[in-house]
């Protein structure tokens, strides 16, 4: 993952910036491209914020799992407002930063919802994140990170 966002700074959700070499070392990392304006989105996102949660936050040790959010919103100010008021305490790649277009044609995203989950180096685990959560729920990081190929700590 530190290959892909290489140069890139991240947002945390009180608008403080993370480097990505240290936030998502040896983590299965969830690349989320949403939007506030998409219903879908809406629907999914609170389910993606009960899962980070008991994964990253209720779990010791916290999961190997990150999420970074790369917004389809109309603008910087719709972003903040729906990452603020829905998402889960993951980071964000700047509104600003056009990076996300390249991260769009990358993963080959056309359409919003969609939860690609990678290795460390960037390499997809599956494009269908959201669909795994919905169908296995936490069941899903176990096979995730059976195919990440990092150090695991993880206990569940």
């Amino acid at each position: 993952m530190v290959d892909v966002f290489a140069g890139r700074t991240l947002l945390n959700k009180n608008g403080d910036f993370v480097d990505p070499e240290d936030a998502l070392r040896n983590k299965v990392v969830g690349i989320y491209f949403s939007a506030g304006w998409c219903p879908p989105c809406r629907d999914f996102t609170p389910i993606l914020c009960d899962f980070y949660t008991e994964l990253v936050e209720e779990h010791d040790p916290p999961a190997q799992f990150e999420i970074v959010f790369i917004s389809s919103d109309k603008s910087a100010e719709d972003m903040v407002e729906y990452y603020h008021d829905m998402h889960g305490d993951w980071l964000a790649l700047p509104w600003t930063d056009d990076f996300k277009h390249e991260l769009k044609e990358r993963y080959k995203i056309t359409t919003v919802p969609k939860l690609v989950i990678v290795k460390e180096s960037g390499d997809v685990i599956t494009d269908k994140g959201r669909k795994q959560i919905r169908d296995k729920g936490l069941a899903s990081f176990r096979s995730w990170l059976g195919a990440a190929e990092i150090f695991e700590n993880f206990k569940g």
